[in-house]
């Protein structure tokens, strides 16, 4: 019952709203109550009438219309209840979502390299309808049925006490058949929501890279593999289901054997004029109420186990440890000029060796930097550092001679433009992907794109820079999106300036252009660039060689062009390459 406990404590901010809900319900139950014993004295005055011919019609007429004022109340109380709970769904909804969102945007980057998002997301919308469905159930079914069965059991005490105790026991032995039922229905459901999350997170990345799916014709296997996941899951829940049937049958059964005892015990005593009618229907009438929390007690008990078992990833994402601030910069200053050192610095991911090993470098304000070496040197690596996705475990990063460590993501990042290697594009227009994170008039965004050779084919666009380039930009070609991304470095116009194959999609020509604008871009900034292309990194000061985690060699271009290495071969490699291509064609 962990998971409940945290339920409660996490709908605090809704707790008054909650209050006022509870203070309608507990009237709603109090109300309900009323009709069957106005129906008893209605019942006794008809008798007295039909019997000696003593009956009161205008007490009768009294008792009627106060049966219907107080089902009217209840009804009106109990369509505000319902309208109040409503909204509390709403904005437990939004809070849960928020709450949840929030946290997400707090943890390590390591969590995602970890995680599918599809499964994140299938997490997410379990945990907020099962603790959703439990708000529910707590206001509208736990609170009425506690209320009912107390004000029941009591008044049939008060009338026929064995009737009392017959349906008083009847809450014991149903409560302990229905836990037993859930809580063997909640171990298998835990099973069936790993599976679900596989399914969820499988059914995401086939959709993300559909392309690649149907390029290898594998929409069979996908198929395959997710009907696996499916028919696993209904193998768990026809264990669950058939459970559930057994105890349901034992209950009902039990149920059964009782109210049959309980109308012996009435109709006997009325026999033996021990109760009067207007008593007896009064009676029957209360057994039958009691049945309404016996069966809504199963219902309880099922939404409860659902919110343990359904919340705990939920609660396991809110626990995690937040390794990022999550809070709105006021009165930001951008910092001027911008001076990057690396002092010993070691890394590794969660599941992997040293991927930096000991690497020290220091780079001056407005110096340009390019980082070579072979895939899997760690050179995307040192930009992560660099915008403090990840944090070394040994050495020190600092800015302007302040540590990392004692510097908020924010200030580095707000201090940094970026372009990825992957094209990293929202599903909104062009305007909004090139003004992502700022404020820009529309003749700045237009200025942008044409910077980054782009506007000429954004113009051609029906709704130019309004255009919607749909889910990860699959509208635009690998080109235009890369220049999309290069806009919005551009606009941002940081001190300090990322590039991460930042041209690798271009076409030659495209690279030229785009290479002119960054030459103007990248004055008094610092920039580091990454480049298998060696061709766009000939004018930087220095280049580092980046081998098995290491620097290997620095210098620039041409000092290292000279000297044998990994960057005069990898540079050898490119002009042979070049050379061989030219020959083809008689053009070398």
């Amino acid at each position: 019952m962990k998971n409940i406990v945290k339920i409660i404590k996490v709908a605090r901010p809704l707790y008054r709203l909650l209050g006022i809900i509870g203070f309608l319900i507990v009237i709603t139950a109090v109300m309900e109550q009323l009709a069957p014993v106005l129906s008893k004295y209605i019942v006794d005055e008809i008798v007295l009438q039909v019997q000696n011919g003593t009956g009161d019609i205008q007490r009768l007429f009294l008792m009627i219309a106060l049966a219907f004022i107080a089902n009217m109340l209840t009804t009106v109380i109990s369509s505000i209840s319902d309208r109040l709970g409503d909204h509390l769904s709403g904005e437990l909804r939004k809070y849960l979502i928020e709450k949840f969102y929030t946290k997400t945007m707090t943890l390590s980057q390591s969590y995602f390299d970890s995680e599918l998002s599809g499964k994140i997301l299938n997490q997410l919308n379990r945990g907020i309808e099962t603790i959703k469905g439990f708000s529910g159930t707590a206001t509208n079914f736990i609170l009425p049925t506690f209320l009912q069965s107390v004000i029941t059991i009591g008044l049939l005490a008060y009338y026929n006490w064995q009737t009392a105790v017959f349906t008083f026991s009847l809450f014991p032995i149903y409560t302990v058949i229905t836990y037993y039922s859930t809580k063997k229905w909640g171990e298998e459901e835990v099973k069936k929501n790993k599976h679900s999350d596989i399914s969820s997170g499988r059914i995401q990345e086939v959709i993300s890279n559909i392309k690649v799916v149907k390029g290898f014709t594998n929409e069979i296997k996908e198929l395959k593999f997710i009907s696996k996941e499916q028919a696993t899951i209904n193998k768990i829940y026809g264990k669950q289901s058939r459970t559930f049937h057994i105890f349901d049958f034992v209950r009902n059964t039990s149920l059964n054997v009782i109210l049959l005892a309980i109308n012996v015990v009435v109709f006997y005593t009325t026999f033996q004029g021990n109760l009067s009618l207007g008593e007896m229907v009064l009676i029957i009438q209360l057994v039958a109420q009691a049945r309404r929390p016996l069966f809504a007690m199963s219902f309880i008990l099922t939404q409860i186990q659902m919110a343990e078992s359904g919340s705990k990833e939920f609660f396991e994402i809110l626990e995690l440890e937040s390794t990022e601030d999550f809070e709105e910069i006021k009165n930001f200053t951008r910092i001027e000029k911008a001076e990057i050192e690396f002092r010993n610095i070691f890394f590794k991911y969660d599941t992997s060796d040293d991927v930096l090993k000991d690497i020290s470098f220091k780079i001056e304000p407005g110096e340009k930097i390019a980082l070579v070496g072979p895939s899997g040197a760690g050179k995307s690596t040192i930009i992560n550092l660099i915008l403090k996705f990840y944090q070394p475990y040994k050495g020190d990063i600092l800015l302007n001679g302040s540590k990392y460590s004692d510097l908020p993501h924010s200030q580095i990042r707000k201090n940094t433009s970026l372009v990825f290697q992957d094209n990293e594009l929202f599903s909104t227009t062009i305007k909004d992907n090139v003004s992502y994170g700022l404020e820009a008039s529309k003749e700045e965004i237009i200025d942008a794109l044409k910077k980054a050779n782009a506007y000429d084919f954004v113009k051609k666009f029906k709704k130019g820079i309004n255009t919607e380039v749909g889910e990860r930009g699959i509208r635009l070609s690998g080109g235009q999106k890369q220049r999309i991304q290069i806009a919005r470095a551009i606009l941002n116009d940081a001190p300090i300036l990322l590039l991460d194959e930042a041209t690798s999609s271009l076409d030659s020509k495209s690279e030229k252009e785009v290479q002119d604008a960054m030459e103007r871009l990248m004055e008094d900034k610092l920039v580091i660039i990454i480049a298998h292309r060696l061709s766009t990194v000939q004018n930087v000061d220095r280049i580092f060689v980046i081998d098995e985690g290491r620097i290997v060699d620095s210098g620039a271009p041409a000092e290292l062009a000279q000297r044998p290495g990994i960057y005069s071969d990898l540079l050898r490699y490119q002009v042979e390459g070049n050379e061989k291509l030219l020959k083809s064609f008689e053009l070398y």
